[in-house]
């Protein structure tokens, strides 16, 4: 193996790049037209353009990454983790081209990527699975026999791909229709298949995975557990080895079931089998036939380059341990950094500040040390094309509690300007009693998300000040001259305009006075003390003071009326870039607060927008299929007694 094309994209390609490199192979990168400059194209060795912007017509077309293997003369793919890396048509396309495939074989990959044939594999080995139907009946009615058999709670499942989507819970069997057809369409857009299943759910279980590694010689073992429980809509945002839940025997119990299945089926090189984990009984979910996102958790607690294993074992070597010889050390989290907003929404836009803490990145680093796997840099365009996961910072410590502080002391002290990131949620999670207690579950962030959302918001509020002048006086050269004139700002936060009065008292100095406060003062250049912004529009700056993150705006010329609304009911706004997938309303319809609007599906999932208040929907401005960017107005309401314009 001399030449490796990495089917993939930011921050797995340059972690693949890496160790290649480190191994002596040369690398070829494939990029879209907003990857053109991306990290991960100037650290190959060779970059192929694929000539395109959506998934669909780059990282997606096996055609196409074939075609730049053959102009490179690379002689072995790497898939990396999501787009082709689970789909066993691509897999025996690189072996029909008579290149090394760096993954299982395409027989497992098929057999394991169904959720429901694991399930079928899983259950003729004895292992747990929840009471569920998986038929080749799709239709509705079917499904809904079945529910009735089952019992509520269930969980509506997509059966191909992963990652959450084509996921819904339903708790009351009226809900069923509506989950089928939503989990239906995002399957659809994210799998190309539309197959569904449903089991029962469980409502307070532990989300718990096991690594597995086999080679060609038959030769299977596991490498620990990682407990991924945080998460939100399916989407795991902090994982951790070992799981607060799992002792060496529960280890040893649920590390054999996943290495049965995966011998039954073949297996061959890096996967995981995922686990719900209820008290000390645990049930198959599904087994993901690629690397992991969070396999740098593992990496960290046994020393082992996954990626390095991944490439001896296509190249037909045998394992290099036995399972006897894995040794589990210290305590490893790592945290997915997102760019979202406080409400879980994708963003895009482009990173106008970037800075981090002393890091190792792609390669376990020294105990208690950080490691941070981004493909993160000053201008990097973050686009609705691919998903809104930006890189993962990791920890490794002798203990649990050394890791959460280790970790949200590096929270603390990365910096990205430009856009909203989770970077103050991840910290505050870390933080919160129950996790830092090993007690939180699955439904953590569905019982707890609001309180910290709160926390933040205040937190916010009782920092915004300082920044936000600093913000609007340090381009002023003015500020250094005395003015005994104090001027009258408006500054809008989420949405609410606060009011202060600042007097220049020279040299940078400030004086601030705000209504029912003591005046306060202060200097300018706030960077030295830890706070940072950066100017994202003429009159709004984004600014970061250790794990806080805020955005304000100067609305001091605009009128006060205007300065003094909230943006009341009249309108809903596109959040973000998308592309509209449904309208289940019509004009002239009375809508109750909560209902849904429109449905956008944005960076791979279907977001719901719903009306505010209770109002009569005036009129939709935008189409099914129609694409639209942030702020754009989706519909324009009237109050609820007034019927739709004539």
């Amino acid at each position: 193996m001399k030449k490796i094309l990495i089917a993939n994209r930011g921050e797995i390609t340059r972690r693949v790049i890496h160790t290649a490199h480190r191994m002596g192979i040369e690398t070829v990168a494939v990029y879209s037209d907003p990857d053109a400059n991306a990290l991960h194209v100037r650290e190959a060795t060779q970059a192929v353009a694929l000539s395109g912007a959506a998934s669909a017509d780059t990282y997606l077309r096996i055609d196409k990454l074939l075609a730049a293997a053959r102009a490179t003369g690379a002689d072995a793919v790497h898939p990396g983790y999501g787009f082709l890396s689970e789909n066993a048509d691509f897999a025996q396309a690189v072996v029909d081209a008579g290149l090394t495939w760096i993954g299982p074989p395409p027989a497992a990959i098929r057999t394991l990527g169904s959720k429901s044939g694991a399930k079928a594999l899983a259950q003729a080995q004895g292992v747990p699975c929840l009471p569920g139907y998986s038929g080749d009946d799709q239709s509705d009615e079917r499904f809904a026999a079945e529910a009735a058999r089952i019992g509520t709670p269930l969980m509506v499942k997509a059966v191909a791909g992963g990652g959450g989507r084509g996921m819904r819970l339903v708790t009351d069997l009226a809900q069923l229709s509506a989950a089928l057809a939503s989990a239906r369409s995002e399957a659809l857009a994210g799998f190309d298949c539309g197959d569904l299943l449903i089991e029962r759910a469980l409502l307070q279980p532990r989300h718990v995975e096991v690594q597995i590694f086999a080679d060609a010689h038959g030769a299977c073992i596991h490498l620990g557990e990682r407990d991924c429980s945080v998460q939100r809509r399916h989407q795991k945002i902090i994982e951790e080895s070992p799981s607060p839940a799992v002792d060496a025997a529960l280890r040893e119990r649920m590390g054999a079931c996943a290495v049965a299945l995966a011998q039954a089926a073949g297996y061959v090189g890096a996967g995981t089998v995922e686990f719900l984990l209820d008290g000390s009984d645990f049930y198959l979910m599904e087994m993901n036939t690629r690397l992991q996102v969070e396999h740098p958790v593992t990496e960290a607690l046994t020393g082992l380059d996954l990626v390095e294993w991944q490439i001896r074992v296509a190249r037909g070597e045998p394992l290099p341990l036995a399972q006897d010889q894995v040794h589990l050390q210290g305590h490893a989290i790592e945290v997915r950094l997102c760019a979202e907003d406080a409400h879980f929404r994708p963003h895009t836009g482009r990173v106008l500040q970037f800075s981090a803490p002393p890091a190792t990145a792609f390669e376990r680093s020294a105990v208690g040390a950080l490691r941070f796997d981004h493909a993160l840099e000053e201008g990097a365009e973050v686009t609705p094309h691919y998903d809104a996961m930006l890189g993962k910072l990791i920890v490794h410590a002798p203990t649990r509690a050394e890791a959460i502080a280790a970790l949200v002391r590096a929270l603390h002290n990365t910096r990205v300007l430009g856009l909203p990131t989770n970077r103050a949620f991840l910290a505050a999670c870390l933080q919160h009693p129950v996790f830092a207690s090993g007690q939180a579950l699955v439904p953590f962030l569905a019982e707890h998300a609001a309180g910290l959302q709160g926390l933040l918001s205040n937190g916010e509020l009782s920092a915004l000040v300082p920044p936000a002048l600093e913000a609007i006086f340090a381009s002023n050269s003015a500020s250094d001259l005395p003015c005994s004139m104090a001027r009258p700002l408006r500054l809008r936060h989420q949405g609410e305009v606060y009011s202060v009065a600042v007097r220049e008292l020279g040299g940078g100095r400030l004086q601030v006075e705000q209504v029912g406060a003591e005046p306060t003062s202060f200097t300018l250049q706030l960077p030295q003390r830890g706070v940072h912004y950066a100017a994202v529009g003429p009159l709004r700056w984004h600014w970061q003071s250790g794990c806080v993150d805020g955005w304000v705006e100067d609305a001091s010329w605009e009128p006060a009326a205007r300065a003094d609304a909230a943006g009341g009911a009249t309108e809903l706004r596109a959040p973000f870039n998308g592309k509209v997938v449904a309208l289940p309303v019509a004009a002239g319809q009375v809508l109750a607060a909560g209902d849904t609007v429109a449905v956008i599906e944005s960076m791979k999932l279907e977001h719901s927008l719903a009306s505010p208040a209770a109002a009569t929907l005036a009129e939709l401005l935008v189409a099914p299929g129609q694409q639209v960017s942030p702020g754009q107005v989706l519909a324009r309401f009237a109050p609820a007694t007034q019927g739709a314009p004539a």
